[in-house]
């Protein structure tokens, strides 16, 4: 099952191991069971610190833990932890046996300070690429503190179950019984949304920050290069991020990131994080701004729990969101059939007939990707044509379980209350109406620009976009722009990082300049 370029990196790997590891798997006579074991053996056979017992008596089977011998085992992974998932299983091995977590301890802290009993399970789907950032983080906080315990769950290994909890979205978190999240989450935002600590508290602690020289509004691409810019010049440098990486975090395969043939968005956003952190940039994380303000001294910038920093200049980078049809239903039926990722949550549609809504290539990849997964693609696009590369119109061609609607108005998400059964649609050419019976809405539309909370104090373009000049200065002294928020044509991965390089040059050039005081007129002799 492992290749043995594989086999000769978890050799090294396993190194590392601590203290001795015991994987106990229940099993029965199942293909699935034996393709468990053949796996959970290939893993043990590359360390003498790993044994194997077959004698679980789990609730789900195949399934099997992971536990330092002699502990009780609060990890479990129920399906084949394979793909995107065998690094979730090797990093369980290794923290189980006492190998210390790169994370904040800060954050170590809080967990272990957690009370009460809390069982979680995470469902998820191989192909899914948030996945295993939540089963990590979930799997590391059940190594920390004692009250927890977690279980991944292989939607397709128990579809039972994906239908018992009306599953339809993932990595999709049940903690005691009830759902506790979507999508992806960090162990720090997992940890907060647990913590009581109080937000005034919070507030008030951000708060007494002294001023930065330059203050970066999101954790991008954009606002990691203007990080990264910015301090190396060696004046005091902040990020603000309410996710790091943005929508990077939700990007499969890039590949035309130039001298990287190809990568993935969260390995990417790693990486950016990492050269961020090897300077002195003071991250603020999982921090929303909602307002700013220019004051005397500099600009001030106002988060969602009420803390007020402060900065001689600001660089905006707050990117953009998936854009939604804004149609009755929608909202209802997000996560119950709406999606936006088909990646992570195409294979829950297996076999199920499923729309695609717009003819971008965004759109067109997705009805492909999906075809060969569920059993109809129906794409919807607006216009009377699709937008998409003739290379990717030629392919949705030709699949024989695709159809495509255009010049269509989608008008209502219809459902039975607990999850999607149709669209309903109007034909912009004859206005005639329609309804599709369908068990998934995949939307793909396109971008917002995440600047609503700056209407009234920069100048916005009638699409929302911060205006920007050459140099990326906005409309406000001391206020900078880069990035899929603002003005600048195509919306790329690469040109939103020399953006952000470009801000933080204009930001630094602007500080350079504000700190001469302006001469004083000639007097006459």
């Amino acid at each position: 099952m492992l290749d043995d370029n594989i086999k000769s990196q978890l050799k090294a790997y396993f190194e590392k191991i601590v203290s001795p590891i015991v994987l106990i798997a229940t099993v029965d006579g199942s293909e699935k069971s034996t393709e468990m074991l053949e796996l959970l053996n290939e893993v043990a056979e590359q360390s003498d610190k790993i044994s194997l017992k077959v004698d679980g008596k789990a609730e789900h089977v195949p399934s099997f833990t992971v536990a330092k011998v002699g502990d009780v085992a609060r990890i479990s992974f129920a399906g084949l932890p394979m793909g995107h998932e065998l690094t979730s299983f090797i990093l369980a091995i290794l923290q189980s046996s006492g190998y210390p977590p790169k994370t904040e301890q800060e954050v170590l802290d809080r967990i272990r300070k957690l009370d009460g009993k809390l069982h979680f399970q995470t469902f998820i789907s191989l192909s899914c690429h948030n996945c295993p950032d939540v089963v990590q983080a979930l799997n590391l906080m059940a190594v920390l503190n004692p009250n927890i315990n977690h279980e991944m769950i292989d939607g397709a290994f128990f579809p039972g179950l994906v239908d018992q909890y009306q599953i339809m979205a993932v990595p999709t978190v049940i903690m005691n019984g009830a759902v506790f999240g979507q999508g992806r989450m960090s162990v720090e935002e997992i940890v907060a949304k647990l913590d009581t600590t109080s937000p005034q508290e919070e507030a008030a602690k951000l708060s007494e920050k002294d001023p930065y020289d330059v203050l970066v509004v999101g954790g991008g691409p954009a606002g990691s290069a203007a990080a990264i810019y910015a301090a190396r010049k060696g004046i005091r440098t902040g990020v603000i991020s309410e996710r790091f990486g943005g929508q990077v975090m939700d990007t499969l395969g890039i590949e035309n990131f130039i001298s990287v043939t190809h990568t993935e968005g969260p390995k990417l956003v790693q990486a950016l994080e990492q050269h961020v952190k090897s300077y002195e940039v003071d991250i603020l994380n999982l921090q929303r701004a909602t307002a700013l303000r220019k004051f005397d001294q500099g600009i001030e910038v106002e988060l969602a729990n009420g803390a007020i920093l402060k900065s001689k200049s600001v660089i905006l980078s707050t990117g953009a969101r998936w854009r939604e049809m804004n149609v009755p239903g929608e909202q209802e039926y997000r996560g119950k059939g709406v999606a936006y990722c088909p990646h992570c949550d195409g294979p829950l549609f297996k076999g199920k007939r499923v729309a695609v809504i717009g003819g971008g290539n965004s759109g067109v990849e997705a009805a492909i990707d999906l075809a060969g997964i569920v059993s109809h693609v129906t794409l919807i696009e607006f216009d009377n044509q699709l937008r998409a590369d003739a290379v990717l119109q030629t392919k949705l061609n030709s699949l024989s379980n695709v159809t495509v609607i255009k010049s269509a108005l989608t008008k209502k998400v219809l459902g039975d209350g607990n999850k999607v059964s149709g669209l309903h649609y109007q034909d912009r050419i004859n206005n005639s109406e329609h309804a599709l019976e369908l068990e998934g809405i995949f939307v793909q539309i396109g971008l917002l620009p995440n600047t609503d909370w700056l209407k009234g104090t920069i100048e916005l373009s009638k699409h929302g976009e911060v205006i920007v000049n050459a140099k990326g200065e906005t409309s406000l002294p001391g206020v900078f722009a880069a990035g899929d928020c603002t003005t600048m044509p195509y919306k790329q991965i690469i040109i939103a990082m020399g953006e952000g390089a470009k801000a933080s040059l204009g930001a630094f050039d602007y500080l350079i300049r504000s700190s001469i005081p302006e001469s004083e007129p000639a007097v006459a002799a």
